[in-house]
C-alpha cells in the first residue's frame, strides 16, 4: 500500500501536544481502571506513608486534572482552526459545525454507556456549540466571556470547597464488586441508572471548558505554536510552573477538603505551562516523535481505544487483572499505562501509513458528510 502523508495544513506541534494530552488522560484514568472498585475509586486511597503508596500518590497528583485542562485548551485550538477554515472557504459559520458537535455528543454518549463513566466528549460537544457562536466575536467580547466563565467556575468551586472543609469526615467512596466481578451488561445498566452521579463532573466543568476553549483559540491566534512564539511560550511556562505547580503541590498535600481546587482550579494553570513547554522541547522526527504525533492525529480513536483496552484488561468480564494484581500496585498500574501508550503509538503510526484518518475519525468524517450527500 502507498504510505499516506499527513495533510500539509496540519500543525505538527498541535498533534504532539494532543498526543501527550491523550497519554496524560490515561495517566489519570488508569488508577481507576486498575482499582478493584473501578471508577468508584475516583478519590485516591493509597497510603502515602508507605513507599508504594507515596509513589501512587505522587503519580496521581502529577496527572490529576492537568491533562484534562490541556486537552480542553487543545479543543479550543481545534475549534479555532475549523473556524479559520470555514472563513477561507467562504462557508457559513457555525453552519454545519453544529452537526459535527451533535456527532461528538453521540460518540461521547456511546463511550459513556458502553465503556467509561467519566467520558468528557459529551461535555465538549455541549461546550463547543456555545463557543462556536463566540469564537468570531471581538477580542473584548471574548475576554468578557472568559472572565465571566472563570468567575462562575471559581465561585462554584469555592462554595463546594467551603462545604468540604466544613465536614468533619473524610471523603470516601463505597466499595463495590461491580467492576471486579460484574458483567459488562450490569456495568452498562449501572451507568444508565447512575447517570447524574457520573455525569455531574461533565456538567459543572462546562464554564471552565468555555473559558479554556476560548483561551486556547486566543493563544493559537497569538502564535503559541509558531516558530516565533517562544516568548509567549516562556510566559506560559512561568505561569504554569512558577505559580500553578507550587500552589497545586500545596493543595495536593492539604487534605481531601481541597480536592476540588486541586483538580479544577490549579491544574489549568499547570496546563498552560505544559502548552508552552511541550512545543519548546519536542523536536526531530525519531520514532518517539512520530508515535506521539500519530496518537495526536488519531486522538479520538486513541482516547476511546485506550479506555476500552484498560477496561478489558482490568474488569471482571475481561482478564480481571485489577483483582489478580492488586498486591502489585502501583507497579503493575505503571506498567499497564506504559504498555497501552506504546501500543497506541505503534498502532496509530501503522494505521496512518495506510489511511488518512484514524478509524473513528474516518467513521465520523463519513457521518459528517451525510447531510451533504442527502442534499444531492
Amino acid at each position: 500500500m502507498t504510505r499516506v502523508q499527513a495533510p500539509p495544513s496540519r500543525i505538527t506541534a498541535v498533534d504532539v501536544v494532543r498526543g501527550v494530552a491523550i497519554f496524560g488522560t490515561l495517566g489519570t484514568n488508569i488508577w481507576m481502571f486498575t482499582d478493584p472498585n473501578g471508577p468508584a475509586a475516583l478519590l485516591p486511597a493509597a497510603d502515602p506513608s508507605t513507599f508504594a503508596g507515596a509513589v501512587e500518590t505522587a503519580l496521581r497528583t502529577l496527572a490529576n486534572g492537568k491533562f484534562l485542562a490541556l486537552l480542553t485548551l487543545l479543543f479550543g485550538v481545534g475549534l479555532e482552526l475549523q473556524y479559520r477554515s470555514a472563513l477561507r472557504r467562504g462557508a457559513r459559520w457555525p453552519g454545519r459545525y453544529l452537526w459535527r458537535a451533535a456527532l461528538l455528543f453521540v460518540e461521547g454518549l456511546l463511550h459513556y454507556l458502553l465503556i467509561f463513566e467519566f467520558d468528557v466528549l459529551m461535555s465538549y460537544a455541549v461546550t463547543s456549540v456555545l463557543v462556536a457562536h463566540l469564537i468570531g466575536r471581538s477580542e473584548r467580547a471574548v475576554n468578557r466571556w472568559i472572565g465571566a466563565m472563570t468567575a462562575l467556575h471559581l465561585a462554584f468551586i469555592g462554595l463546594v470547597t467551603a462545604a468540604l472543609l466544613g465536614r468533619s469526615a473524610a471523603l470516601r467512596t463505597e466499595p463495590t464488586d461491580l467492576y471486579s466481578h460484574g458483567s459488562w451488561p450490569a456495568q452498562v445498566a449501572a451507568r444508565a441508572d447512575q447517570w447524574l452521579a457520573y455525569r455531574l463532573e461533565a456538567i459543572f466543568i462546562v464554564p471552565m471548558s468555555i473559558a479554556l476553549f476560548l483561551l486556547g483559540a486566543k493563544l493559537h491566534r497569538a502564535g503559541v505554536f509558531a516558530a516565533g512564539g517562544q516568548r509567549l511560550r516562556n510566559r506560559l511556562m512561568l505561569v504554569g510552573f512558577g505559580v500553578g505547580a507550587p500552589l497545586n503541590l500545596l493543595t495536593a498535600v492539604a487534605g481531601p477538603g481541597w480536592f476540588m481546587v486541586d483538580r479544577y482550579v490549579l491544574p489549568p494553570l499547570v496546563a498552560l505551562g505544559l502548552l508552552g513547554l511541550i512545543p519548546s522541547l519536542v523536536r526531530g522526527t525519531g520514532p518517539l516523535h512520530r508515535g506521539v504525533t500519530s496518537v495526536g492525529r488519531t486522538a479520538l480513536s486513541c482516547y476511546v481505544f485506550q479506555n476500552l483496552v484498560a477496561a478489558t484488561l482490568c474488569y471482571g468480564w475481561g482478564l480481571g487483572l485489577a483483582v489478580r494484581l492488586e498486591a502489585w500496585r502501583p507497579w503493575w498500574t505503571i506498567t499497564a499505562w506504559a504498555l497501552i501508550c506504546t501500543a497506541l503509538m505503534l498502532l496509530s503510526t501503522w494505521w496512518l501509513r495506510h489511511h488518512r484518518r484514524g478509524p473513528l475519525e474516518a467513521a465520523w468524517h463519513w457521518a459528517y458528510q451525510l447531510p451533504r450527500r442527502a442534499g444531492r
